[in-house]
């Protein structure tokens, strides 16, 4: 069993505790869920955003602990102000130190696109980051099927919620298209070794459909890689770990933001 696989087993039994716990009909009487949502896929393409897709991530299964004192609040309001196009929260608390709160947090601080960065594999998810306050949700070709990830991606849209579906090659691309989707993130991370490759990204890239945006995701950590990207069609760029790891995220999410500025104002390397 790959950690994959070992995160969906734990993520069935988790939502079944908490269905139990917090009933649908309860989660939907949150001051979020009548509320409109922020596309994530309009402030990637604005002129005037990075395309960043900046992460709050505390620990994961790969770098373990990576910055355990940082405050969503701080982080995010910095992360906004740097430039980002929108930002995403990890969630799961197993395996990644989140919580529900950190997104409510962000949302409570900041008008831009959240995406809820978790392992969805119920509908009752999909309740649940409507209801924190979520606009965009994750569904990982990896872990579902076909049907489900169709059938989970039209139930997101039912609640204005936009959809990053993500893939790791080729075979997942072919499963995974369909008409709920908005986004399709590519994840240069390998699940099974945890090593990154940016090439990734670049063989899997005429073959996703144009009318999706394309993101790429993880290892990506010198403007000059977003520059090169760009070149095979990506407008979305998900950063965590390069600006989390320093002890100032927010200031780390400035400092590459200007350096991404001054590369696509000059036409050379950074």
């Amino acid at each position: 069993m790959n950690i994959l696989d070992e995160i969906i087993a734990h993520k069935k039994k988790e939502v079944e505790e908490k269905r139990s716990l917090y009933p649908s009909k309860l989660l939907e009487q949150s001051i979020y869920f009548e509320g409109d949502t922020v596309s994530m896929k309009g402030y990637i393409q604005r002129a005037d955003k990075s395309g960043i897709i900046a992460e709050f991530k505390r620990q994961s299964p790969s770098k373990g602990v990576i910055n355990p004192n940082a405050t969503v609040e701080q982080v995010s309001i910095g992360y906004m102000q740097a430039g980002a196009s929108g930002l995403s929260v990890l969630t799961d608390k197993k395996y990644f130190g989140g919580k529900n709160q950190d997104l409510t947090t962000a949302r409570e601080y900041n008008f831009c696109p959240i995406l809820r960065k978790d392992f969805v594999v119920d509908e009752y998810q999909i309740i649940e980051a409507k209801s924190i306050g979520a606009d965009t949700i994750l569904l990982i070709a990896a872990a579902l099927t076909s049907d489900e990830l169709k059938s989970l991606g039209a139930f997101a849209k039912s609640f204005g919620l936009e959809v990053l579906m993500e893939v790791h090659n080729e075979e997942e691309l072919n499963k995974c298209l369909n008409e709920n989707i908005d986004l399709l993130g590519v994840n240069n991370r390998n699940l099974k070794t945890f090593e990154t490759s940016i090439q990734v990204s670049k063989d899997i890239a005429d073959k996703i459909p144009s009318d999706f945006v394309k993101v790429s995701e993880s290892g990506i950590s010198d403007p000059n890689t977003i520059n090169d990207l760009k070149s095979y069609g990506y407008e979305g760029f998900l950063i965590g770990e390069n600006f989390m790891r320093n002890g100032r995220p927010a200031r780390a999410a400035k400092d590459f933001i200007d350096r991404l500025k001054v590369l696509e104002g000059s036409g050379v390397d950074a």
